[in-house]
């Protein structure tokens, strides 16, 4: 292909590939013009195929001849640009038809010429493959602007404020005398797990929406799996004794999917200690899935109703949300404290103690606050003590599912000996590495 495009001239190359690329936009146009002119029952459209190409070579022409001041190619875009505006107003004015969108896609037309002669060719194909993507799309995106809640804007436009916004102009001075705690360091675990849990929250809104019940434990365990294996044990207390067995999988599953989040957090804050602990957590995540399947495989008759239908949406908490953010931020500030203040008066040993004790709450803060100071802490007993938070967590979780589930025997004797069976492994793996570090 290079040896082709070193014996044809460059113009003619460039030429070629606008007109093809033109003609390209041009017949995605006309199929959709003629599907929208069929439901409206009028043409609106203002041309077809073969007037996108002849804009395209428009373009071409009054680009090439005077390439350096650009006058031509100018007053071309401002002609086609009043022909397209009077187009525009007559549609509006005779048939009420406001849209623009194929004005805009014949002006990127006229402009093809000039990006294929000027940037490389990956470029040029890119914007054409959106163009066609995007016209494509348009009942997609009309499904989709359907299916928001009315305030989802507004919740992405927050993500993108703490994580664009607040975050670049945070300080970066340590906040206490011996610790390593900074505006910006605590800002940015707060956005990095805003932004895991709200794309898995994403996921459950818009892809997996009439999911079941074992697909939102899949899910709903990368944005918590704390507040997924209460919403099932919850929902489980009413359920009858024949769709256990899915309630028992999904909140297996839900813990599972614990060792993946947190295999994504650890790649992200702390390299060094990714590779020391990825091979126990790929191993502790594929454990448990298998445990999920066991205690899932029995087959049904009845159909479980889905995850959607049994809970409100509100239900999980905004990952997004001011308090949210805020309890997490706190969490982490009282983990960095405490773990600062045992390493220095009580070693390796209260280390121990603290991870165990964190299970009790939310992890996530003592882990990345663990992460943080791996030049001060040895990396053995930081992989040690991360595991040892993923043991306490998963037994506190068998509490939650005992109390919240009304205390029911027949779901107790389905799912306990899968957590138990993920504690004991987990358990031996962080006894594997503490050996593994003393031989």
């Amino acid at each position: 292909m290079n040896e082709l495009f070193n014996i044809l001239p460059e113009e003619l190359i460039s030429f070629v590939l606008t007109t093809l690329f033109s003609l390209l936009i041009g017949l995605s146009q006309l199929k959709f013009q003629l599907k929208h002119d069929e439901e409206k029952g009028v043409m609106t459209s203002f041309g077809t195929d073969r007037t996108f190409t002849f804009i395209g070579i428009l373009g071409y022409i009054l680009y090439i001849l005077e390439p350096k001041s650009l006058t031509l190619f100018i007053g071309g875009g401002l002609a086609m640009t009043v022909l397209l505006g009077m187009n525009y107003i007559s549609k509006a004015w005779n048939h009420n038809v406001f849209g623009m969108t194929t004005i805009f896609i014949a002006l990127i037309t006229y402009c093809l010429a000039p990006i294929i002669i000027t940037q490389p060719l990956w470029f040029s194909l890119t914007i054409v493959v959106f163009v066609l993507m995007l016209t494509e799309m348009k009942s997609t995106f009309k499904q989709f602007a359907n299916k928001m809640r009315n305030d989802e804007l507004i919740i992405l436009a927050k993500f993108l404020a703490i994580s664009g916004i607040i975050l670049p102009i945070l300080p970066n001075n340590i906040l206490i005398e011996g610790t390593k705690l900074t505006p910006y360091s605590i800002w940015l675990a707060t956005v990095v797990v805003s932004g895991i849990s709200y794309a898995s929250y994403l996921l459950k809104r818009y892809v997996f929406k009439a999911s079941g019940v074992f697909i939102s434990g899949l899910i709903g365990g990368l944005y918590s799996s704390t507040a997924t294996i209460t919403l099932l044990a919850k929902d489980a207390k009413t359920a009858p004794e024949d769709k256990l067995p899915k309630y028992a999988g999904a909140m297996v599953i839900a813990k599972s999917m614990m060792f993946l989040k947190f295999m994504i957090l650890i790649y992200i804050f702390s390299r060094e200690i990714f590779i020391l602990i990825y091979p126990y957590l790929i191993f502790l995540t594929l454990a448990s899935a298998l445990i999920s399947w066991l205690v899932y495989r029995k087959p049904l008759n009845i159909d479980v109703k889905t995850f959607e239908d049994e809970h409100d949406e509100n239900d999980y908490k905004n990952p997004l949300e001011f308090k949210v953010a805020l309890i997490f931020a706190s969490l982490f500030v009282f983990f960095t404290i405490i773990t600062t203040y045992t390493i220095r008066y009580i070693g390796n040993s209260g280390l121990t103690v603290l991870s165990l004790l964190s299970g009790l709450s939310d992890i996530t803060p003592f882990v990345l606050n663990l992460l943080q100071n791996v030049t001060e802490i040895p990396e053995h007993i930081i992989v040690v003590a991360v595991l040892l938070a993923m043991l306490s967590n998963t037994i506190v979780s068998m509490f939650y599912i005992y109390f919240f589930s009304g205390r029911r025997a027949d779901l107790q004797r389905k799912v306990f000996w899968g957590f138990l069976t993920i504690a004991i492994l987990t358990g031996i793996t962080a006894g594997t590495v503490h050996l593994l570090t003393i031989w």
